[in-house]
């Protein structure tokens, strides 16, 4: 049933919608969103969408407009009034409110003759022939196409203004998705230790460097330039051939032109290089000089995986 009703959405709409992106575009204010009961939870999730990309929003509760909210409502300010029946007591006492003070209201609602739909400047229409619920009391295909209308004017919102995953990743700054979006590769480089050895450094020393520096791998530099890489592995694989290896030096068993990144590219981008490559650490450079390691357990840490 909700998958038809948001089928059918396509069907309703008008010019109003258009319309209505173009004034919040324009709009040199915020926008309002209001509603009651399972509108409201709605109205909450739509805020939170247009906030984090790029349309500043604010939640106003309709019950508690008429109790001292309505002065969240500023001048040049939108506000969108969600409501199914478009006819509840809250919301017969708020629009007038709001008209008198010569705010542009849009409506979500699924009765355009309601008192809703007959008092707001813009209509879009959120029709339902039934809700889901078998007794068709329970929102939930009436507040599935809101949710989906708000939805729509997020993403209209979001093209006309051009916003990027740069611009996406100023909102959202924690958690995975965000470090993904701005994380660094010398944001990560950068706290790790700098294991380097020279060409003719012994294996004696390239091992202790290794190990001292915990994370498996060492660059092997000359002028602060990397010219090699030796891995556990490279050591494994030189005790399986030799059995004395007291006069090998790192030039001897290092792997030559490495894999390396720059300390400006995205850690994504060093996820991507490691998995192409089938490899777990990265030599980072900055500006054609070793800079330090990431780490693939970095990136795990830092949920970029």
């Amino acid at each position: 049933m909700e998958s038809e009703a948001i089928l059918n959405l396509s069907n309703l709409i008008t010019d109003d919608f258009a319309e209505a992106v173009q004034l919040i575009y324009n709009s040199k204010g915020r926008v309002i969103i209001t509603g009651i009961g399972k509108s409201a939870i709605i109205a909450n999730k739509i805020v939170a969408t247009l906030n984090s990309t790029g349309t500043p929003a604010i939640f106003m509760h309709a019950a508690e407009a008429i109790h001292g909210d309505l002065g969240l409502i500023l001048k040049d300010d939108i506000v969108i009034c969600i409501s199914n029946s478009g006819n509840t007591a809250e919301i017969k006492v708020l629009i007038p409110l709001i008209k008198r003070a010569n705010n542009n209201i849009i409506a979500i609602t699924g009765s355009k003759d309601s008192f809703l739909g007959q008092n707001a400047d813009y209509i879009l229409n959120a029709f339902v022939e039934k809700e889901a619920c078998p007794n068709n009391l329970a929102p939930t295909t009436s507040t599935t196409a809101q949710l989906v209308i708000g939805d729509a004017l997020a993403i209209c919102l979001l093209e006309l203004r051009g916003f990027s995953s740069n611009d996406f990743a100023k909102y959202h700054p924690g958690g995975a998705l965000g470090k993904k979006l701005y994380l660094r590769v010398q944001d990560i480089s950068s706290v790790n230790e700098k294991p380097k050895v020279n060409a003719d450094t012994s294996i004696k020393n390239v091992i202790v460097e290794i190990t001292e520096k915990m994370l498996g791998v060492t660059a092997v530099v000359e002028n602060d330039k990397i010219i090699g890489i030796i891995t556990d592995g490279d050591l494994r694989r030189m005790l399986s051939k030799v059995d004395d290896f007291s006069k090998l030096t790192a030039k001897d068993i290092m792997g030559a032109n490495p894999k390396s990144i720059h300390a400006d590219a995205m850690a994504i981008d060093a996820l991507e290089v490691m998995e192409v490559n089938d490899i777990s650490q990265l030599l980072v450079e900055d500006n054609g000089k070793y800079a330090g390691v990431v780490h693939l357990h970095d990136l795990i840490k830092e949920g970029i995986i």
